[in-house]
């Protein structure tokens, strides 16, 4: 094992520059320049100090020499610092994690915990009225954009019931209340975006799990556990779920930098400072420093992702271990 991880870790280095060249090359591609926040709308910039404002950002150097740069402050985790407030970029994305953590972390843990139950369950009644209820409401909430949820749930749990608060994460009162009062008031403002991210995303690892399942029961194993008159939900928890789960580690395995990315439309839709604005903010003000870092930690994170996938597959079939 510690040879198989040994051997993916090295294999990344090359990956890994790859990633950071394409990324480099995409962004210095966009149109517009970084400068032009800053001296489009006012008047009293002149050219000269347009000049001097790409020479001080070190947008007037060669394009290698840029990229040597920042591949090299990249790799010692020095992304510069904003264009647009001067902050260090590090900083920046730091502030932004925990709330962005927060919700992601429990949007999946709640995802699977819905998922994998729904999968089961219609592979367990294929075909029967269970199986076709489950998948039309699937199905719906598969077909259904974010923003549709977002702007729906909205609409009915904070505009016409008043159930919750529909935008930012805290009250305006949140410093004078006890700590049971933050904790709740930080509940309230998080159950909507939790609740959407959750109806976003079940839908599709269900499906999976579905599938997974339908497979692993027609496999002789389990017809041989069913002739030993095991019950239903031996077979189905004891021998099936395991092997079930491989295609959901990859899935799992591929969401570890949405985890961390957030979700741009979610976080813009309800107003939450968290890295999905922060990026979204960041590309419409050619804050270079900024998106970059974020898609290079984002690319980190897919490659970190595909490993732990990897090392889970190694885990739960013996198969693979012999590898």
């Amino acid at each position: 094992m510690l040879k198989y991880f040994l051997k993916r870790v090295l294999m990344m280095i090359p990956l890994l520059f790859g990633i950071l060249v394409m990324t480099f090359a995409v962004t210095q591609m966009a149109p517009g320049d970084p400068t032009d926040a800053a001296t489009q709308l006012n008047p009293k910039i002149s050219a000269e100090a347009k000049l001097k404002l790409r020479e001080l950002y070190g947008l007037d150097r060669p394009l290698p020499e840029r990229f040597a740069r920042w591949a090299w402050s990249a790799a010692r985790m020095d992304f510069g610092k904003s264009f647009r407030d001067g902050e260090p970029v590090l900083k920046k994305i730091t502030s932004r994690i925990p709330i962005t953590l927060a919700i992601n972390l429990t949007a999946l843990l709640l995802t699977v915990m819905v998922a994998v139950p729904i999968g089961v369950m219609g592979a367990s009644y294929q075909g029967r009225w269970q199986d076709q209820l489950l998948t039309f409401f699937v199905f719906v909430a598969f077909a259904t954009p974010t923003f549709v949820m977002a702007i729906g749930a909205m609409a009915v749990f904070g505009l016409q019931l008043q159930w919750l608060p529909i935008s930012g994460v805290t009250s305006l009162d949140f410093e004078r209340m006890s700590f049971f009062g933050k904790v709740m008031d930080l509940a309230r403002h998080l159950a909507l975006p939790i609740a959407v991210t959750v109806l976003a995303g079940f839908s599709g690892l269900a499906r999976f799990m579905r599938s997974g399942m339908i497979e692993v029961l027609r496999q002789d194993y389990i017809k041989t556990a069913w002739s030993k008159g095991l019950t239903g939900q031996a077979v189905l928890y004891r021998h099936a779920l395991r092997n079930a789960l491989l295609p959901l580690i990859t899935i799992l395995g591929l969401s570890l930098p949405g985890v961390l990315g957030g979700s741009v439309i979610l976080e813009t839709v309800f107003s939450i400072p968290g890295m999905g604005k922060l990026m979204m903010d960041s590309v419409m003000a050619r804050d270079l420093p900024v998106y970059m870092a974020i898609l290079t930690l984002g690319a980190v994170l897919t490659l970190v992702g595909n490993l732990l996938a990897d090392m889970a597959y190694k885990w739960a079939d013996p198969r693979i271990r012999q590898l």
